[in-house]
């Protein structure tokens, strides 16, 4: 409960939510749209109620005139498995939202066609997040399965461009499909403003996870993968390589021979703190 209270402390309705909102009414669509914030609140919620509970810095849950956004003020240091749960809590709550809506109409407190709408919004809700596209569920999840193989940085560029793939091939058949319908190209402005921001700000995004991992808590690390490096490679081409949800022990190796270990916060206080970014690793040893 308290998980539930602080996620809905954390609401934000957008402005002009309140405009679409008197459109609504005006057009005789207020019932639909009512039931579709509903079913979006409750999908964000889940996300932040999940957050929460893993003590995640929630920054607020943001309803939008065309969908909604839960922000969080973390930076790819938490294990994948909580990532995972955070992700699909808000999927998953469509689950339940349908079972009740399902449960009003044998009830006989709504109506077979008033369940049927709801059913249809809360699988057009659904299947829309899990498109793969960044930053959207689907997306999230790509990114999440890329982070299994790949380095942070490596996985977060590629989910962006196969990201901004897919959004054009979903453009394409929009334009085949609904040329005219106005909230569909709201939402295709947001999705390739979102792609154009985070590419932009991909390196800043990345130092913000070094330096999370350099001031964060270690101890949120259950998996560790020790990370084999060159003495020859700079400080710089070693922090490019830290992956997602693990703590790397560094193997520093001489022509494929192990001369000495490091603890990636050495690396990152050398980066960081003396600012050593294009130093060689070899040349730690001597100072640890």
């Amino acid at each position: 409960m308290t998980n539930f209270t602080s996620a809905v402390k954390k609401l934000y309705i957008h402005p002009l939510l309140w405009l679409v909102m008197a459109i609504g009414i005006a057009t005789a669509h207020f019932l639909e749209l009512i039931m579709l914030l509903l079913i979006i609140t409750v999908h964000e919620l889940g996300h932040g109620v999940t957050a929460h509970y893993y003590s995640w810095r929630v920054k607020r849950i943001a309803l939008l005139p065309f969908g909604g956004v839960a922000e969080m003020d973390e930076h790819g240091n938490r294990s994948l498995r909580e990532e995972f749960w955070v992700i699909a809590s808000g999927p998953l709550q469509h689950v339940w939202l349908v079972g009740a809506g399902w449960l009003l109409m044998k009830g006989s407190f709504i109506s077979g066609d008033l369940f049927t709408l709801f059913l249809q919004l809360n699988l057009m809700v659904l299947l829309f997040n899990l498109l793969p596209i960044w930053p959207l569920d689907g997306g999230k999840l790509i990114s999440l399965l890329l982070s299994l193989k790949f380095n942070y940085l490596k996985a977060y560029e590629m989910t962006l461009i196969s990201s901004f793939s897919l959004l054009i091939l979903f453009h394409l058949s929009i334009l085949v499909i609904a040329p005219l319908h106005l909230n569909l190209w709201i939402v295709l402005s947001f999705l390739y403003f979102s792609l154009w921001m985070d590419w932009k700000q991909r390196r800043y995004n990345f130092m913000k996870f070094l330096l999370e991992r350099y001031y964060g808590n270690s101890h949120q690390f259950a998996d560790l993968r020790p990370l084999p490096i060159e003495g020859e490679d700079t400080l710089l081409t070693v922090v490019e390589r830290f992956q997602r949800g693990v703590k790397h022990p560094l193997v520093v190796l001489d022509k494929g021979t192990e001369v000495g270990k490091l603890d990636e916060y050495e690396l990152l206080h050398a980066f960081f703190a003396e600012k050593m970014t294009h130093a060689k690793t070899k040349d730690l040893l001597c100072l640890y």
